[in-house]
């Protein structure tokens, strides 16, 4: 099964890094995609079938956890899952949006293994089930 997932990042480098890295992680993947922000994100979740989000926390507009507490208050949005993907690695900011419902946390930087696991682990995708990727890949640094 391949998933739709919607990438939010205030920075179109960062999207264009996450877009390729999910691809080259073998995670199954069907539509990719962005958002600037997450009042753009909320615009995206209204009007696209989406499986699961990444989204960082810090953005103009409507950061991350703005966008994680509207996603949860929301009917139609409660369910899809939302990874948190940022520079901001402490235990209290890893606390706040779990208490927000985000499944899960990646810490830049990251590689396509880790993408791949996390994202495999929330959508209960077995590791038998994606593509084998080279476990020495080189991880992205911003």
């Amino acid at each position: 099964m391949a998933f739709n997932i919607l990438i939010v990042d205030d920075s179109s480098a960062m999207r264009a890094v996450l877009k390729k890295t999910i691809r080259i992680s073998g995670f199954q993947v069907g539509e990719l995609w962005e958002a600037g922000d997450g009042q753009e994100a909320l615009k995206v979740l209204g009007d696209k079938w989406i499986d699961l989000v990444l989204s960082d926390i810090n953005m103009p507009n409507m950061n991350g956890l703005e966008l994680m507490a509207a996603m949860r208050d929301n009917e139609m949005m409660s369910s899809i899952p939302i990874v948190v993907v940022s520079t901001e690695g402490s235990e209290k900011r890893r606390r706040e949006s779990e208490a927000l419902g985000a499944s899960g946390y990646i810490k830049k930087p990251f590689t396509p293994q880790d993408i791949k696991i996390t994202l495999g682990n929330i959508m209960g995708v077995e590791e038998d089930d994606t593509v084998e990727t080279d476990d020495d890949a080189d991880t992205f640094d911003f």
